[in-house]
């Protein structure tokens, strides 16, 4: 599945805001929005329609995911954790992952690109 990204012109600095209001949902997609885009790491949140989501493939860091709204299963390692609402997991660097949406759902993904 391809993702659809999402770009804001507007700056989101200095502004508070509803996690879950910076990206819509899509019928049969899944969509991106870059929050933080920076050498050191990025802060990324999507959007999953039901049943959609991301194949299994691994990063050269560490990333953890939070489940804002919805339910999905991540899985790692060829284990999967059922996550919802509120709950979260830390993807170890070069480890297989993928993600798939059980329910229409919303994560954050934080990954700081550091080594140590």
């Amino acid at each position: 599945m391809a993702v659809k990204k999402v770009s804001g012109k507007e700056s989101l600095l200095g502004k508070a805001l509803r996690l879950g209001e910076l990206v819509g949902y899509q019928e049969g997609s899944v969509v991106s929005r870059e929050v933080i885009n920076k050498k050191t790491g990025t802060v990324t949140i999507f959007a999953f329609d039901e049943g959609e989501g991301l194949s299994t493939h691994s990063a050269p860091f560490d990333a953890m995911l939070y489940v804002v709204e919805g339910e999905a299963e991540v899985t790692i390692d060829d284990n999967p954790s059922k996550l919802k609402a509120g709950d979260f997991i830390i993807m170890p660097a070069n480890h297989p992952h993928a993600v798939k949406a059980l329910k229409k759902f919303k994560m954050l993904l934080i990954m700081i690109r550091s080594k140590e």
